[in-house]
């Protein structure tokens, strides 16, 4: 708790106007509220006992005067707390998206997207009770018992002794109940990743489980992580709970006790009435910020973990960094040298070595796991080599920085990319849209001829994934992105697998016209796709073992004619 106090209290130093303004809220609260209870006094003693009338036309308008500062104050501290704890929780998700967006490529293999998704919004979310909640309510409710045990003290010292000895007995059994708050939000927290990620997975494959009609079995699956989650959460609800008749036990002996002895001093004359009345409202009203802070602590027990959690996610940092050198020139060149690179302890390339100029076209193709993707990984620097170097211009890559490398590649994958944006968005993607240039991009990929016939043309909306498209118009908006960017090096894995013939025919014809301003890669295995590939580069277990034009190695490399043969290419 007080760890998590020192990580989210410097955060309230950006809002000292907002923060000023919620702490006069709290100050106003904790006066009207111990002012209520002074009140109790006067009336007793003043009005029902000395009737006095005077006084009895004054406490209306006192009592109307306190209620009204109590409740100016709660909300003007009510509105500043919630405005600096959701603008926190804003920045927080803001930081911890920015910083998965720049992990490395691996990170996203190892961890599943429904996980990294509960941590971002419902790890988050109780993270927010803390600032918007947690510390206002700890904050205003601390001046309240202060406020009150000043006045109680003041009131009748003796009576305030007898109190203040109890409740701190209420101590104990709150830390035990904390530690098993802490137990359950962890297990709650992680049952409720699962849960998500099983409903990511449903969501993302439903194609599979309607064709398979497997509802029932998917169901039962989920069915199960949302019993762990119901679980869990009830045995937080079960801990929860007892804190208030643990209160409730401690506090009725206390206040017990007051009465008992407060009675014998008015009995003996020791003390007024009104006296005892209003110290006995005092106590009553002191009972209960002393029981929301009990539960305050509890809660906070939810935002520990979920707190953890987030900086498992922030601790982790990326082993593929940005470079300091800025790529201002055109590629020219790029130069693999001796190349290895491993998955964890598995090779998936052994010994590359290979040149490309500006013009030239260099087609992979060899079996699955051969190590095609494995080189395009490296060129993008999803991944660094184990071994060897790759040079840009004679530069290792790794000296520039990856937004400058970035703006000098496209790269292209089977698996087509599609955000719920406009057409024209979609293409200039990330950079400020110009519609002539996306036009013609899109003539470049021969998408023009099916967008011209939508009505809002490139300014369609796609929806999620694209699906008001088919697999072939998706994969033309994608080479349109690549080409918008004018790239200098342009990386074409499987991107024309979803296109038909004709299609096919048309983009390589456009590739082909454009091929002396650029440096091509390709990973197919259709024939038609490589086939006029200035060099075609064939990989087996992670090795170049042919290497040449697509005649030659007909007649050369018999692992590439069976290729061609299976027309596996």
């Amino acid at each position: 708790m007080e760890n998590l106090l020192k990580q989210y209290l410097p955060y309230l130093v950006g809002y000292k106007k907002q923060f000023f303004f919620a702490v006069l809220g709290m100050i106003a609260v904790a006066v009207g509220t111990a002012g209520t209870a002074q009140l109790i006094k006067p009336v007793l003693d003043d009005v029902f006992i000395n009737k006095d009338i005077e006084m009895l036309k004054i406490m209306p308008f006192l009592l109307i005067g306190v209620f009204t500062l109590k409740g100016i104050g709660k909300y003007i501290q009510t509105y500043y707390t919630s405005y600096i704890g959701q603008d926190v929780v804003r920045k927080l998700r803001d930081k911890l998206v920015l910083h998965l967006t720049y992990l490395d490529m691996n990170f996203f293999k190892t961890i599943h997207s429904g996980e990294l998704l509960s941590r971002v919004t419902n790890d988050i979310s109780r993270i927010q009770m803390v600032v918007a909640n947690i510390i206002p309510d700890l904050i205003r409710e601390s001046l309240t018992i202060l406020a009150l045990t000043g006045y109680v003290i003041y009131e009748s010292p003796k009576l305030a002794l007898y109190f203040l000895i109890i409740m701190p007995l209420a101590i104990f059994p709150l830390t035990r109940l904390a530690k098993k708050m802490r137990k359950y939000s962890k297990l709650s927290q992680e049952s409720t990743a699962d849960m998500t990620t099983r409903l990511g997975e449903i969501l993302s494959n439903i194609e599979v489980i309607k064709s398979n009609s497997t509802q029932n079995y998917e169901h039962q699956r989920f069915a199960k992580e949302n019993q762990n989650v119901f679980k869990f959460l009830m045995k937080q609800v079960k801990t929860n709970a007892l804190i208030s008749p643990i209160m409730e036990i401690l506090g009725s002996v206390a206040i017990g006790v007051v009465i008992y002895i407060g009675g014998k001093e008015v009995i003996d004359g020791h003390m007024t009435v009104g006296a005892f009345f209003a110290f006995a409202t005092a106590l009553f009203m002191l009972y209960t910020p002393i029981k929301k802070l009990s539960g305050l602590y509890n809660q906070a027990q939810d935002a520990i973990t979920a707190n953890t959690r987030m900086h498992e996610l922030l601790d982790i940092n990326p082993n593929i960094t940005s470079g300091t050198k800025e790529l201002t020139d055109a590629i020219e060149t790029i130069t693999l040298e001796n190349i290895s690179l491993n998955y964890e302890e598995t090779p998936a390339l052994k010994d590359i070595s290979l040149e490309a100029k500006k013009g030239e076209s260099i087609a992979l193709v060899g079996d699955s796991g051969a190590g095609k993707s494995s080189l395009v990984n490296l060129l993008v620097r999803f991944y660094d080599p184990n071994r060897g170097e790759i040079l840009i211009n004679d530069t290792d890559n790794r000296e520039f920085t990856l937004t400058s490398l970035h703006q000098r590649i496209a790269y292209v994958t089977q698996r087509i990319y599609i955000f719920n944006d406009t057409i024209a968005a979609n293409v200039a993607y990330g950079e400020e849209i110009d519609e002539q240039k996306v036009i013609a991009a899109l003539h470049k990929s021969y998408a023009m001829e099916f967008i011209e016939k939508l009505e809002d043309g490139i300014h369609t909306m796609l929806s999620e994934s694209g699906d008001n498209l088919s697999g072939g118009q998706r994969q033309r908006i994608a080479l349109a992105r690549a080409l918008y960017k004018d790239p200098d090096i342009l990386i074409l894995d499987e991107a024309t697998s979803a296109l038909d013939n004709k299609s096919e025919a048309l983009i390589q014809k456009a590739l082909q016209e454009l091929k002396s301003e650029m440096i091509t890669f390709t990973v197919a295995h259709r024939l038609s796709t490589i086939e006029h590939a200035d060099t075609i580069l064939v990989f087996q277990n992670g090795e170049i073992i042919c290497k040449g034009s697509h005649n030659d190695l007909l007649q050369q490399c018999e692992t590439y004619r069976k290729l061609a043969k299976n027309s596996n290419l």
